[in-house]
C-alpha cells in the first residue's frame, strides 16, 4: 500500500502535544492513545516530562528511534523549522493540523511554500497543512483531533473539509457506521485527494471511498488516478459550489453554458466516479457498496406487505430506468403454492398485510433464484400481524444464502434504534426509509456495474489532417497580438481538418464581392469578418439569400455602415461571401478549455436559439467514439436527427466524425481556449453535414 508512513506507521511523534485538556496537540495524543494504537508514540514537548503515560521529549531529534509519521500542532510560525528537524531526523511523513496557510491570504501563501518546500528537499510527504488528521481503524491509528473514536467498517473517507469530517465522524458513531480510514486534506499543499484515493485502492478491506471535494489542484492527474480506482472499486463524491458562475470572460456559447460544476459532472463521469448531491445521498451509496454485491443488470425485484408503497417503489424504479421482470412461469408456479390466493404475483410481489416471516422467507428464496432478477427490493409496513424483528433477520439470512445479489430494505416508519433496522445495519443491509432512496441507489450500483464491464477504448486518431496550417494561423493571431480568429482563419482551420465547410471568400470592397458571388453562385450569405465581432447575427451582420449582383453591392456597403453605427471601434478585415446551402438539422458542436480539467466538448441543438434551449451535453477530451456517440444520444437533437414524423434519418455517423475531429484539434493545440461550429447542418443518412459557422479564441 502507497503512504505506508500515513496509513500504517510503525511510529508517531505528536509534536506539541499538550498536558491541557483542551489543546489540540493533547487531543491528538489523546485519540491515538484511546484508539489503541500499538506503534511507538512519542508526545514532543520540551516544558513536559509526561503526557498520558508516555514520555516526552525536547524535540524530534532527540527520540531515540526512528520515527514514520509526525503529526504537528505548533503555531503556524514555527511550523516550518518543526518540519526541517523534522526532514533532518529521517521523519516520512507529516500531517500538519495547524492552521494559518494559504487560506489566510498571501503571508500564509508563503508560508505554505516554504513548508512544501521543505518537505521536498528531504523527499519528506505532507498532509494538510489545516487539516483535521489522519485515521485508519484497521491498525488503531486515530492521528487526529476529532472527538471521539469511529468504529471500524469498510468505508474510506477523504474530505477537504476538516468541520464536515468531524461532523460526519460523529453521525456515523450515532448510527454504527464504521469506516477503514478516515483523510482530512487540509490545503492539499502537497499529498492531494488522488494520491490518498490512489492508496486506498490498494486496500483490500475498503469496499467503497466516499469523497467531499471543493476543488481539484491537478484536473489531468485526478482523471488519471480516479480512472484507474474506479475499476477496482466505486468512488462516491460530493461536489461543493456547483454554483454555475462561468470559469472566466467566454465568447462563444459553450463557454457560456458551461460553468465550473459542469466540468466536474464530466471529469466524474469520464472517470466513473458516482457523483450525488447530498450527504445524505453519498451514505446511502457508501452503505450499499460497503457489503452489498454489485448487480449485473437492471431487473428488480419488489417485494411488499403494502400495495401502496409497492407502486410507489415500480414508479421509482421506471423513472430510474430500472426494470421490473415478470418472473418466469415456474417462478410464479412456486409462489401460488406458497402464497395465499389473494397475494399478487407480478412484481411487485405483494406479499399482503398479514405476511409473517415465513411468507417473506418463501418469497426471498423463490424470488432470488429467478434468473430474471438482479436486485431485490424489500418494502416492509408496520403491520399489527407482521414480525418486522424476524422479518429482518430473513432478510440477513437471505443475504447470506444468495451472495451475488443485492437486497436493500425499506422499513418504512421504524425507529432507527429500533431492533429491526439494528439487526439490518450490524449485517450490512443498508435500509432506506422511503423507496425512492432504494431505487436511486440501486440505479447508482447499476451504472457502477456498467462501469466495471465497460471495455477499455482509445480515442481515435483522425489521419490526414494539416496540423502545420493550424499552427501557421495560430503563430499569425499571437504576432498580431489577437485573440479571436477570423472567419477565413477559421475556414483554413477547418480544411486542415476536413471539417466540410461552404465555399467562400472575402470580399474587402462591394466590386470584389459581387465578382466573389459570380464566382460561388447565387443565392450567397454575406457576414461581416471582424477580430472584434464574434457573434454577427446579434448586431445584423449577416445577410442571407442574397441572389442579384446588385444586391449583393448594396448589403455589402449596407453592412459596413451598421458595424460603423454599433461597433465603431472594430476593425472591418471585410465581408464574407459564402455559398448558401439546403437546409438541415441545425446542431452545435463547441470545444472550451477548462482550467482543471482541460478541453470541455459540447454538443446539443444549434441555431440562434441555443441559449435559451440549452439542450446540450458535455464530455472532457480526449473522447472516444463511444463518449461522442453518447454525447448526440442524450440529447434532444438525437430525437430530430433520428428522424421524426416520417422523416429519413439524419447522418448521425457524420455529426460524430466532426465532434472527434474537433477533439483532437483541442487536443493538439493548447493555444485554442475556445473552438465552436454553429450551426452545423445535418443533412440526410450518407449525405454528410456542412459547418456553416465556425469560431475560434486562442490565448497569447
Amino acid at each position: 500500500m502507497k503512504l505506508e508512513a500515513f496509513f500504517k506507521p510503525r511510529s508517531i511523534a505528536v509534536i506539541g502535544a499538550s498536558r491541557e485538556p483542551d489543546k489540540v496537540g493533547h487531543r491528538i495524543l489523546r485519540n491515538l492513545v484511546d484508539s489503541g494504537f500499538e506503534g511507538g508514540l512519542y508526545p514532543i514537548n520540551p516544558k513536559a516530562v509526561e503526557i498520558l503515560g508516555h514520555k516526552c521529549y525536547g524535540s524530534i531529534g532527540k527520540v531515540p528511534n526512528n520515527v514514520d509519521l509526525a503529526v504537528i500542532a505548533v503555531p503556524v510560525h514555527i511550523v516550518p523549522t518543526v518540519a526541517e528537524e523534522c526532514g533532518i531526523n529521517g521523519v516520512k511523513g507529516v500531517v500538519v493540523v495547524s492552521a494559518g496557510f494559504s487560506e489566510t491570504g498571501a503571508n500564509g501563501t508563503l508560508l505554505e511554500r516554504e513548508l512544501v518546500a521543505i518537505c521536498r528537499k528531504h523527499n519528506m510527504r505532507m498532509q494538510g497543512p489545516n487539516c483535521l488528521g489522519i485515521i485508519n481503524t484497521q491498525n488503531h491509528m486515530n492521528a487526529s483531533f476529532t472527538a471521539a473514536n469511529p468504529l471500524r467498517g469498510n468505508i474510506a473517507f477523504v474530505s477537504q473539509s476538516g468541520a464536515l469530517g468531524s461532523a460526519i465522524l460523529n453521525w456515523a458513531l450515532q448510527n454504527d457506521v464504521g469506516f477503514t480510514s478516515f483523510i482530512s486534506l487540509g490545503n492539499e499543499a502537497d499529498l492531494q485527494a488522488a494520491d490518498f484515493i490512489e492508496a486506498l485502492a490498494d486496500d483490500e478491506v475498503t469496499r467503497a471511498i466516499g469523497l467531499y471535494i471543493e476543488g481539484v489542484k491537478e484536473g489531468r492527474r485526478f482523471i488519471e488516478i480516479a480512472k484507474k480506482v474506479t475499476k477496482k472499486k466505486p468512488i462516491i463524491a460530493l461536489k461543493a459550489g456547483t454554483t454555475d458562475v462561468g470559469m472566466r470572460a467566454v465568447s462563444s456559447h459553450t463557454g457560456s453554458l458551461a460553468g465550473s460544476d459542469t466540468s466536474y459532472s464530466a471529469a466524474f463521469r469520464k472517470v466513473g466516479i458516482l457523483r450525488v448531491d447530498t450527504l445524505e445521498e453519498l451514505f446511502d451509496l457508501v452503505l450499499a457498496f460497503e457489503a452489498q454485491p454489485v448487480p449485473r443488470g437492471r431487473n428488480v425485484l419488489i417485494i411488499t406487505n403494502g400495495g401502496g408503497p409497492g407502486i410507489l417503489a415500480a414508479d421509482a424504479c421506471e423513472k430510474m430506468g430500472l426494470d421490473l421482470p415478470a418472473l418466469e412461469y415456474e417462478i410464479v408456479e412456486k409462489l401460488r403454492g406458497a402464497m395465499p390466493p389473494h397475494a399478487s404475483l407480478h412484481n411487485p410481489l405483494d406479499v399482503l398485510g398479514d405476511a409473517d416471516e415465513d411468507r417473506y422467507r418463501v418469497t426471498l428464496d423463490i424470488g432470488l433464484g429467478s434468473g430474471r432478477v438482479h436486485a431485490v427490493m424489500v418494502i416492509l409496513t408496520p403491520q399489527a400481524m407482521t414480525p418486522a424483528d424476524k422479518v429482518a433477520e430473513v432478510i440477513v439470512e437471505a443475504g447470506k444464502r444468495f451472495v451475488d445479489k443485492p437486497i436493500l430494505s425499506v422499513f418504512m416508519g421504524l425507529d432507527d434504534d429500533s431492533y429491526p433496522i439494528k439487526t439490518l445495519q450490524k449485517n450490512n443491509v443498508p435500509n432506506y426509509i422511503f423507496p425512492e432512496s432504494a431505487a436511486s441507489v440501486l440505479r447508482a450500483m447499476y451504472d457502477y456495474g456498467l462501469i466495471l464491464s465497460s471495455p477499455s477504448e482509445e480515442a481515435p486518431e483522425i489521419p490526414d489532417v494539416r496540423d502545420d496550417v493550424i499552427k501557421q494561423v495560430i503563430i499569425k493571431a499571437q504576432e498580431e497580438r489577437r485573440v479571436n480568429l477570423t472567419i477565413g482563419e477559421s475556414i483554413n482551420i477547418a480544411a486542415a481538418y476536413g471539417i466540410p465547410m461552404p465555399k467562400a471568400m472575402m470580399a474587402r470592397n462591394r466590386k470584389e464581392a459581387a465578382e466573389i458571388a459570380e464566382t460561388i453562385g447565387y443565392p450567397v450569405a454575406m457576414k461581416v469578418v471582424s477580430p472584434e465581432i464574434v457573434h454577427k447575427t446579434d448586431i445584423g451582420a449577416v445577410i442571407l439569400n442574397v441572389s442579384k449582383r446588385e444586391n449583393v453591392e448594396k448589403n455589402y456597403e449596407a453592412i459596413l455602415r451598421k458595424i460603423r453605427l454599433t461597433m465603431p471601434e472594430s476593425r472591418i478585415l471585410g465581408v464574407l461571401i459564402q455559398q448558401m446551402i439546403p437546409v438541415g438539422k441545425e446542431v452545435i458542436i463547441g470545444a472550451v478549455r477548462d482550467p482543471q480539467f482541460g478541453p470541455l466538448l459540447m454538443f446539443g441543438l444549434g441555431g440562434i436559439y441555443i441559449n435559451f434551449l440549452r439542450d446540450v451535453s458535455y464530455r472532457l477530451w480526449p473522447l472516444t467514439r463511444s463518449e461522442a456517440k453518447e454525447m448526440v444520444e442524450e440529447t434532444k437533437a438525437y430525437t430530430l436527427l433520428r428522424g421524426v414524423r416520417g422523416e429519413p434519418p439524419s447522418d448521425i455517423d457524420s455529426v460524430i466524425d466532426m465532434i472527434l475531429r474537433i477533439s483532437q484539434i483541442m487536443g493538439r493545440f493548447k493555444e485554442i481556449v475556445e473552438m465552436e461550429i454553429n450551426p452545423l447542418c445535418v443533412y440526410e443518412e450518407g449525405k454528410g453535414c456542412f459547418a456553416v459557422d465556425i469560431r475560434m479564441t486562442i490565448s497569447q
